[in-house]
């Protein structure tokens, strides 16, 4: 029953605004220049420690009415905020600088408070709406085959064969790198088999990435921790028999990481928020479909105000969990909502579905990543959000340069 209904909302949901001419010419997806972000020099930095705490939510973030009395940043701003760092997966770390070409410096326009209520839960607020997909034909198949969980214990999204959005302080806390992100993983979904040589290979291969992949077969700690899992597996067969058939991960390293200045340099500031987002590099290519990039539309240019995401909430063990909601309201670089969500779910890719201009056909795009529940300034007085960052034309460049690694790549979008 639970399935028939979210399957029953979920394409109601792309249907209910098609079905007057003007509509349909509003709600699509318009190809649109981007400015130019060009690689400019490349400096080498010292090795971070990998220490840092991982932390979910800034302890007090400039809300919508603060961000109206933030000067426009200046093109040198802009600049300095988006050079970025890469760090590899032997621990090295370099500095990229940039220029952005092409852009025309607006003034900051925030669309005012639709007046919604005030809410005083966390994350999940009131009646929990969200989903938990648990049929395989929907698990390994698009959209919901593009979500990822990192080994972080946060989620993510496939946008390329070889690259994962997430959020940024799922690596980093604004100063150091977080432990584990020097050894970081990155888990696709896939379904259980019974059995074959091959794929028992496979599964080997998988668990000893799991592990670090840097062990020795013949190593003493190495054959010590085969022993025990030997013992283990023979203890419980039972419930590997259960679970068969069931989702799982494939864990693949990841090659590097890259994350905009703008959040490096900010830890507790304010402009810290809007660059809460890092690319993954995955060390192997997966064959599953992707989404591809979108740039954010304004809040009137959402079908139904909606928007949607899904993520690997702590609370639901591992079950991939899908959510929409209406927004709120938004800033130049923020979307401010209340959907239902958990700590886990944080870097999931929020996406729309809209009318391509060409072929009319619907197509799912990312136009934000989830960055989690925060609290912000409203009039003077706190209130809490669960917050998204905007792919804006800027970040789309950005993105697309670590993607592509030419900017003569990412001329639209």
């Amino acid at each position: 029953m639970e399935n028939m209904l979210f399957w029953l909302l979920f394409f109601t949901l792309g249907r209910t605004l098609t079905d007057g001419s003007e509509m349909e010419q509003d709600f699509m997806w318009h190809l649109r220049k981007i400015p130019r972000l060009v690689s400019e020099r490349t400096f080498h930095l010292t090795s971070p420690t990998f220490e840092a705490d991982a932390k979910m939510v800034l302890n007090r973030a400039c809300g919508i009415e603060c961000r109206k009395e933030l000067p426009a940043p200046s093109l040198s701003e802009l600049e300095h905020s988006l050079a970025y760092e890469t760090v590899f997966e032997n621990g090295t770390r370099t500095l990229t600088t940039v220029k952005v070409q092409g852009l025309v410096l607006e003034p900051t326009q925030n669309i005012t408070t639709r007046g919604a209520s005030v809410r005083r839960r966390r994350q999940v607020y009131g009646t929990d709406s969200r989903f938990s997909i648990l049929d395989k034909r929907f698990l390994t198949n698009f959209p919901f085959n593009t979500a990822v969980k990192l080994s972080t214990g946060c989620s993510g999204i496939l946008i390329s064969p070889n690259h994962v959005l997430t959020a940024a302080h799922c690596v980093h806390d604004g100063k150091d790198y977080i432990k584990g992100t020097k050894k970081l993983r990155v888990g696709l979904l896939k379904m259980r088999n019974k059995g074959g040589g091959k794929k028992r290979r496979g599964a080997r291969r998988s668990r000893r990435e799991a592990n670090g992949g840097d062990q020795r077969e013949g190593s003493e700690e190495n054959l010590k921790e085969r022993t025990k899992a030997g013992r283990r597996r023979k203890g419980s067969g039972r419930r590997h028999r259960v679970a068969e058939g069931q989702p799982s991960f494939q864990w693949t390293r990841v090659k590097n990481t890259h994350i905009p200045k703008g959040w490096v340099r900010g830890g507790s500031g304010d402009a810290a928020l809007d660059y809460d987002y890092a690319l993954l590099e995955l060390k192997r290519a997966h064959r599953k479909k992707y989404m591809e990039l979108g740039i954010s539309p304004t809040i009137k240019k959402l079908p139904g105000g909606m928007i949607h995401f899904s993520g690997f909430d702590h609370d639901r063990a591992d079950q991939l969990v899908y959510r929409f909601c209406s927004v709120s309201d938004e800033s130049n670089d923020l979307l401010y909502q209340y959907c239902d969500a958990e700590s886990g779910s944080t870097g999931s890719g929020v996406y729309l579905r809209l009318k391509e201009p060409d072929n009319k056909n619907w197509k799912r795009k990312i136009i934000a990543i989830y960055s989690g529940h925060q609290w912000v300034d409203v009039h003077g007085v706190q209130k809490d959000y669960n917050v998204a960052v905007r792919i804006t034309p800027l970040k789309f460049a950005q993105i697309c340069l670590w993607i592509h690694g030419d900017d003569a790549k990412c001329t639209y979008g």
